[in-house]
């Protein structure tokens, strides 16, 4: 089939999903069923107790393992433990468990854990657990926003990201930062302010059917969770961050990208190719923050025309964020996922020899990734099937959003018309990035 045909029927599809949703979703539905019901609070109490404890546990020892593959493992990348498990099984897995068990990141995090231990013995000896310092509010979200950044740039704009030792001291800066943000500000102010991975996996967390809420595990419908404002300075820097960057990424495997690095590279490549991959880390730096302003310059812009059309009293850029974030995540499904079903099977043996010393510690060395597991044309369903669903998604969540906040109807409606705009754009422009990579 013409990828022309995809582009149209991707967009159609929107424009009868939003006329579909014009007539027959009239009232709120998400914020009604937003809490859920509760599950058992024993098997609550055995998750949020002993499970999260032992969760706990466990994510700090392969932390530890991870980070010592680093610093003492092979050079190669390909038998080394540490760059399929930061960047395949950490980045690209823990989302896709994130969208269907809530925010497991909160059990998972090795700061969180270390920091939680911390605490603990402090209140054990008899002393209170104090944070340093009250975190400026003005600063919202854009220490996380940062963060994500940092380590985005460092997978797509360094030259060699998959260097173990490279990770190494990407892990100790970050741990570091994490940590004394934890001590200064607080452990779960941190995590909603300037944690970039925590931020990132609680707003995924929205998406998902389980949620905990006092200390019990709720059951909601999904999507439920993506009502409501948002209005923390910094928040659309930290989606556009999430969405900008895996559409650099799509970007970056064209032919058009590869020719520039080429002509950038070319004159230093032989009598100073230290300079050379200085300057194409440079300009992937330039590409990947244009790719992050492209995207929040058309939301605010979309967001602008719609309180134009409706002469909103106030701006309504906090109002729909959350209709950006099942995008955020179809669009990492779209990018990653034959990497992730690929790559992702190297962890098996690389857990039995992590630091690539011809281990075998479970017996999964020897194991060996069927690479032909799924064909071009799969992938490429699956990645139109992603965005389309996702952005379709992100519709309803923007259209249940403006029938809250606008009493007439009329009016919903036609705040929601650049949104429509802005949600093909995306979706076409995807799928294009994407039949060019």
């Amino acid at each position: 089939m013409p990828t022309w045909l995809f582009y149209w029927g991707a967009a159609i599809v929107l424009v009868v999903s939003f006329v579909l949703l014009g007539v027959l979703w009239r009232t709120p539905l998400l914020a009604a069923r937003e809490r859920g019901r509760e599950i058992p609070s024993a098997l609550s109490r055995i998750v949020l107790g002993p499970g999260r404890i032992l969760a706990q546990v466990v994510s700090v020892a392969l932390f530890v393992v991870v980070w010592l593959s680093a610093v003492f493992g092979d050079t190669d990348p390909f038998r080394n433990l540490a760059p399929t498990w930061i960047y395949v099984i950490f980045w690209l897995g823990l989302p896709a468990l994130t969208v269907v068990f809530g925010n497991v990141w909160r059990g998972l995090s090795p700061w969180r854990a270390i920091a939680d231990a911390f605490v603990w013995v402090r209140e054990a000896g008899g002393s209170e657990a104090r944070a340093l310092a009250e975190y400026p509010v003005r600063l919202g979200r854009w220490p996380a926003a940062v963060a994500l950044l940092a380590f985005v740039a460092m997978e797509l704009a360094y030259s060699d990201p998959a260097s173990p030792r490279a990770l190494a001291f990407a892990i100790a800066l970050y741990s570091y930062v994490a940590l004394f943000g934890m001590a200064a500000f607080g452990r779960d102010t941190w995590e909603a302010r300037g944690e970039g991975f925590a931020v990132m996996y609680r707003y995924l967390s929205r998406i998902a059917p389980l949620h905990v809420e006092d200390g019990r595990i709720r059951v909601r419908w999904p999507l439920t969770g993506l009502v409501g404002p948002e209005r923390v300075p910094g928040s659309v820097a930290f989606v556009a961050v999430m969405l900008g960057s895996v559409l650099f990424d799509g970007y970056s495997r064209t032919t058009t990208w590869q020719d520039l690095v080429a002509r950038v590279e070319g004159p230093y490549i032989v009598d100073d190719p230290t300079f050379g991959e200085l300057l194409v880390t440079l300009l992937n730096i330039v590409g990947l923050l244009t790719g992050v302003l492209l995207v929040a310059l058309a939301y605010q812009a979309a967001c602008a025309a719609a309180r134009w059309t409706v002469n909103a009293p106030r701006s309504l850029t906090g109002d729909f964020l959350f209709s950006l974030v099942p995008i955020a995540f179809v669009y990492m499904v779209a990018h990653y996922f034959t990497l992730f079903v690929l790559q992702g099977q190297f962890a098996i043996p690389l857990l039995s020899d992590p630091l690539g010393r011809g281990w075998n510690l479970f017996g999964t060395a020897h194991v060996t990734p069927d690479l032909t597991v799924i064909s071009p044309n799969t992938t490429w369903y699956v990645q139109v099937g992603a965005l389309v669903a996702g952005h379709v998604a992100g519709l309803a969540v923007a259209h249940d959003r403006a029938i809250t906040i606008f009493p007439a109807r009329r009016d919903a409606l036609r705040s929601q018309y650049a949104l429509l705009a802005l949600m093909v754009v995306y979706t076409v422009g995807g799928l294009w990035v994407l039949s060019r990579g």
